[in-house]
Formats: C-alpha cells, structure tokens, sequence
C-alpha cells in the first residue's frame, strides 16, 4: 500500500458462496503432513499482505512476521532439541519438533503489543491471533493447506530466547503451509445451541 492508496474507498462486500463453502470446509492440516509444493516467494508476498489486513485497534500493528524456510527451521529444531529433555514428557516434547522442520513454509507471527498508546494489551493480542487466522484463510485460498501451532516451544523461556523474541513479544502461532498428500478428516464441532445465548 502506498500513500495514495489511503483514502481510497474500498468495495463493499458482495455475496460469496465460494467464500462460504470455503468456510464451511475450513479444517487444520496436520503440520507433519504438510509436503512440497509450498507457495512461490511471489505467494508468501501476497500471504503477507493478505494477513496484516487484520482488525487492529488503534493501527498499531502489534505484531511482526518471521518467514522461515528449512534451513532455518531444521537449525532452530536442532536447538531446541536439548531443552526437549527438560519437559515433562521429554519423548513427546522432541516429537513435537517434526512440526517445525516436515512443511516447506512457517511464518512465525510474533504478538508484540505497543505499550502507551491507550488500546489494552489484550485487545494487540487478540489481532495478533487474527493475523494467525487470516493467515491460514490465505493458504487456503492459494491452494495450499495450514497449520496453526504454539507447542511447548512457544513458551519455554530458553526456548523462546533461541526463537529469537525480545522482552515483551509472545509467539501468536507458527502458521505451517504447503500441500497435503490426502484431504484431511474431519474433527468434533462445537454444540452451537450450547454456546450461544440470543437476545433481542
């Protein structure tokens, strides 16, 4: 976006049954399962652009992007493999790591709130974890397939400190793209009677 664009009127939303079905299928991959072919450097631009046009109160952009690819990945996993025996279950703890180095895309989301501007942290959180979903809602719309992960990684304070995040910033999710060899199956949906409360 340039500054010319500001300020431009944007179109209003139409009606979409593509969007709707795609929705309506909307499932997490497995990131182990996640193969070759992943998206083109043109296609990680356009997943980029795509996920910073979040809700984002105040226009703060509270948060960064991480784009690893397999070197990267393999030498953070390797790392953080000493500190796998430190978790209370040390075996699932070093599996867990094959979700970092089998896709050929991560883009780590990084939440890092802007303090003194007056919108609550958890409000820069919370877009954050948009960024994370709309992320996800772009592979899809690519070809491709997701996976939205934390793991234990995500909040071990050596961990974190190889991961390389500064005091303040928090993992929002490690977004895994690329393909999938078979559709994935379909998980437990919530009860929507029991978790909505109408009034009028």
């Amino acid at each position: 976006m340039t500054d010319a664009d500001l300020g431009q009127a944007l179109p209003l939303p139409t009606p979409s049954p593509e969007l709707e079905a795609r929705l309506a299928v909307r499932r997490s991959a497995p990131a182990q399962a996640l193969a070759a072919p992943g998206p083109s450097p043109d296609q990680v631009e356009r997943l980029l652009r795509l996920g910073a046009r979040t809700p984002d109160h105040g226009k703060l952009f509270p948060w960064r992007f991480v784009v690893m690819g397999p070197h990267s990945r393999a030498a953070l996993a390797e790392a953080l493999r000493p500190l796998a025996a430190g978790q209370p279950d040390p075996g699932k703890a070093r599996a867990a790591l094959a979700k970092l180095t089998a896709p050929p895309l991560t883009i780590l989301v990084v939440s890092a709130p802007v303090e003194g501007r007056g919108t609550p942290v958890w409000e820069q959180q919370l877009s954050a974890g948009a960024v994370c979903m709309n992320l996800e809602h772009a592979a899809h719309a690519l070809g491709y397939s997701a996976s939205w992960i934390t793991d234990w990684y995500s909040y071990d304070p050596q961990a974190i400190e190889l991961i390389g995040l500064v005091p303040g910033e928090q993992v929002a999710g490690f977004i895994h793209v690329g393909t999938l060899a078979a559709p994935p199956l379909e998980r437990p949906r919530p009860d929507l009677a029991a978790r909505t409360d109408y009034r009028s």
